[in-house]
This record gives structure tokens, sequence and C-alpha cells, in this order.
């Protein structure tokens, strides 16, 4: 079990560097930030099953069309959705609605021999730490009117619905099939992802010409292929040990720290310490994190 939590944790800081991304590389649009670092994913997993082929158990029909499904929910669709929404509404507001998947998975995903009243409290936690933190930072008079905010929010909300099922759906895949190993079903499923977003890219996204011509195309390549090998192979990874140990309630808590992680990040870019009561707000993400594994024990 302390495996299990230390690798989600992990896998949770590392997904938070994905929300301070699109503010690092302003000239790359959505659909090329995301098939960047897709790709570069893709291409890591390419050559890690190069190098194992002797020992790497091809996928049958079945597994090679849920990892095509699970990389368009947990990965491609997800982060371009999440890029969008970074785009029109900035860090915070994503990242806070982004850290109410652990309330979805934790509701959808409870096991049946857990009482709900065990659940309450971490809950609890999780939702005053959210609603804190909203208060600290999004009440803006007159945000409401404009004309990209409920564009963001659609966007946010969707990536959110897109990774609540993709948490789901992987977790239930993975003690159903014992015996596929960690890094086998990452290196596959960032085969499906590269793909995808290759071919993402080829019909949406920017000439090859007009990337070339970037200024900073030096920083947008190193982004693209820091957070495809370390946010999405090495967290892929990492989520899947968590997945194989825990419960898919307990692994929907620890993604809060995705989010306690991307406001730390987001302060960080931006200069300045957290206000008191943001502080207050990621102390109750912790608790919640900490009251819910207690729960699960």
């Amino acid at each position: 079990m302390l495996k299990g939590i230390s690798a989600g944790l992990a896998a949770g800081a590392l997904w938070g560097l994905v929300f301070v991304a699109p503010r690092m590389t302003p000239g790359l649009s959505p659909v090329d930030l995301a098939a960047g670092r897709f790709v570069s994913f893709g291409g890591l997993s390419a050559l890690l099953i190069l190098w194992q082929w002797r020992t790497f158990r091809l996928p049958n029909l079945n597994q090679a069309l849920f990892a095509i499904l699970m990389s368009g929910l947990g990965y491609t669709a997800y982060y371009l959705l999440l890029v969008l929404s970074i785009k029109d509404l900035g860090t915070e507001l994503p990242a806070l609605i982004i850290g109410t998947i652990p309330l979805w998975v934790m509701f959808l995903g409870k096991p049946t021999d857990l009482a709900w009243k065990a659940l309450l409290p971490g809950l609890g936690l999780t939702a005053a730490g959210l609603l804190l933190m909203t208060r600290a930072n999004f009440y803006l008079p007159g945000a409401d009117l404009h004309p990209d905010f409920w564009r963001g929010i659609f966007y946010a909300v969707a990536a959110m619905a897109s990774w609540t099922a993709f948490a789901l759906l992987n977790s239930r895949w993975l003690k159903s099939h014992p015996y596929l190993k960690a890094t086998d079903w990452a290196n596959g499923l960032g085969m499906a992802a590269g793909l995808g977003a290759l071919g993402m890219w080829v019909l949406m996204g920017s000439d090859l010409k007009v990337l070339l011509a970037l200024e900073d195309r030096a920083m947008a390549a190193t982004v693209c292929i820091a957070t495809g090998l370390g946010a999405a192979w090495l967290a892929t990874l990492l989520w899947n040990v968590a997945s194989q140990r825990l419960s898919a309630s307990l692994c929907g808590q620890l993604i809060v720290s995705e989010t306690i992680f991307a406001l730390l990040y987001s302060f960080a870019w931006d200069g300045y310490w957290p206000s008191l009561t943001q502080f207050a707000a990621c102390l109750l993400f912790v608790f919640g994190i900490l009251v819910s594994i207690k729960a699960h024990r």
C-alpha cells in the first residue's frame, strides 16, 4: 500500500507540471503543444518496446482497441482540452476544476465494503479546500462577462470528465488483467497516444515551417520533450503501479496532489508566495489525502 501511495503522489507531482507548460510556450498552439508532448511520449515508448522486444507481449485486438480508447481519454483529448482551458482562463481555475476529479472518482469507484461515512471526512476536507481556493483567487466581478470565460470553463469540465473516465476504466482494466506489467501497459498507451497525437497534428497542427520559425522553439521543444517523458511516460508508469495496488477511490483521492503541485508550480512561475488563504486551502487538500488514506486501511 505504501508503494502504491508513493507512486500515486509522485505521478501527481509530475502531472502538475503540465499546468504551467502552456504558459512557458506561448508561441505554441494547444494542438501543437499536446501533439509535441505525446509524440515524445510515443517515441520513448516505441524505443523501449524495441529494446525489450524479446519479452514484450504484443497486445491482442481487444487490448489494442482499449489502449487506443484509454490514450484518447487520458492523454490526447484530456490534455488538448486542458491546454485550451488554460489558454482562456490561466492556470489556477482549470487546476481547481481538475482538482474535483478525486471527488468524482471516489463517488464512482468506492469499494462496496467501504462505508460512505468513512469517506465523508476526506471528501469534506477536499471540497473545503476547493471552495477556499476559489474564494481566494476567483472572486472577480464581471468575470462571467469575459467572452472566453465560459468557453474555458467548458473545456476544463470536459477535461475533468475525460480523465475521470480514464481513471475508473484504467483501474478496472489493470485489476482484471493482473498479468500485465505496468511498464508494458505504459508503453502500449504511449504508442497509442503518440500515433493519435501525430494524426491530430497532421490534421489540425501548425505547418512545420511555422514551428521552426518560432523565436522560442528551443524552449518549446524542451517543454514538449520534458512533459512527454516525465509527465506522461514516467507519470503513467507510476500511476499504473498505484492503480494495481490501491482501490480506485483511494487513487482518486491521491489525484489531489496534482492540484497541489500545479498551484505550487504556478506560484513559483509567477514569482509570488501564496496568500494565507491559499496556503490554508493547500493544507486542507493535504489533510484530505491523509484522512482518505487512513479510511482505506
